[in-house]
C-alpha cells in the first residue's frame, strides 16, 4: 500500500511537471519575440490572446519569473528521492542549492507581479497569489534555516511545503481549464473563476503536503524536535 500511495504521488508529480514545462516553454515562445522584435497587438483577439497580451506587456519580468520556474519544476523531485539524498549528497547539496535560490526569485517575481501585473481574476486574484507568494518564500527561509541547525526531518517538511505550493501552479491551470469547459453551463467568466481556481489549487496542494508531511513524518525526539546525529548530518550534507 505504501508503495503505491509512492507510486501515485511521483505519477501526479511527474505529470504536474510535465504540465509546469509545456506552460514554461509556451510563455517563452510568447514572450522572446516581444523582447527582440518589440510589441505588436494581437491580430485575432479572443479570451485566450487576451491573457498571453497580458504577459506580453511584461516581457522581461515574465523570463525573470518563467526561466527559474523551469528549475524548479525539474530539480524538485530529485531533492525528495532518498537514493539520491543519501547515495549521492554532493548531487543533493548542489540541487538544494537550485532549488533555493531559483525558489526565492520564483517567490519574489511571483509577489512584484501580484500587483505589476493585471490579474485576471481581479483582487481575489490577487490575493491568493500574494498570500501564497509569501508562505512559500517563508517555507523556502524556513527549509534553510532548519538545514543550517541541523533539523533535517523539519528541512524536509518546509522543502515539501515549498515545492507543494510552487507545483500548485500546473494544478491550477487544470482546475481553470475545467470552469473554462464548463463556462457555457456555469455561465462564469475568467475575471470571476479564475481567483477561485487559484485559491483551490493553492489550498489542495497545501492541504496534500500536510497530508503526506504526517503520513511520513521522521522519528521524533521527546522534545518533538527531529535531529540527526552529528554523523549523519555530516553524511547528508557531504
Amino acid at each position: 500500500m505504501k508503495k503505491l500511495n509512492t507510486r501515485a504521488l511521483y505519477t501526479g508529480i511527474v505529470l504536474l511537471s510535465l504540465i509546469g514545462i509545456v506552460i514554461v516553454v509556451r510563455r517563452t515562445l510568447l514572450v522572446i519575440p516581444v523582447l527582440t522584435n518589440g510589441y505588436h497587438a494581437p491580430e485575432v483577439t479572443s479570451k485566450f490572446t487576451q491573457m498571453d497580451d497580458i504577459f506580453a506587456h511584461h516581457p522581461l519580468l515574465t523570463l525573470i519569473h518563467i526561466i527559474p520556474g523551469l528549475v524548479f519544476v525539474i530539480s524538485g523531485p530529485f531533492q525528495f528521492m532518498q537514493k539520491i539524498r543519501f547515495r549521492y549528497p554532493k548531487w543533493h547539496r548542489a540541487g538544494g542549492r537550485l532549488f533555493l535560490i531559483s525558489g526565492n526569485i520564483i517567490g519574489t517575481t511571483a509577489l512584484v507581479m501580484s500587483f505589476a501585473v493585471p490579474a485576471i481574476g481581479g483582487v481575489n486574484q490577487v490575493i491568493a497569489t500574494a498570500l501564497f507568494s509569501l508562505f512559500f518564500l517563508y517555507s523556502l527561509f524556513k527549509a534553510f534555516q532548519q538545514i543550517l541547525q541541523h533539523k533535517i526531518a523539519s528541512h524536509r517538511e518546509w522543502a515539501i511545503r515549498a515545492y507543494s505550493i510552487g507545483l500548485a501552479v500546473a494544478t491550477i491551470r487544470i482546475i481553470n481549464g475545467i470552469f473554462f469547459a464548463t463556462s457555457g453551463i456555469t455561465g462564469l467568466t475568467p475575471h470571476e473563476f479564475f481567483g477561485i481556481g487559484f485559491w483551490m489549487g493553492f489550498v489542495l496542494h497545501l492541504i496534500l503536503a500536510e497530508f503526506w508531511i504526517n503520513k511520513t513524518r521522521l522519528i521524533k525526539t521527546k522534545s518533538h524536535i527531529t535531529t540527526f546525529t552529528k554523523d549523519s548530518f555530516i553524511r547528508f550534507m557531504y
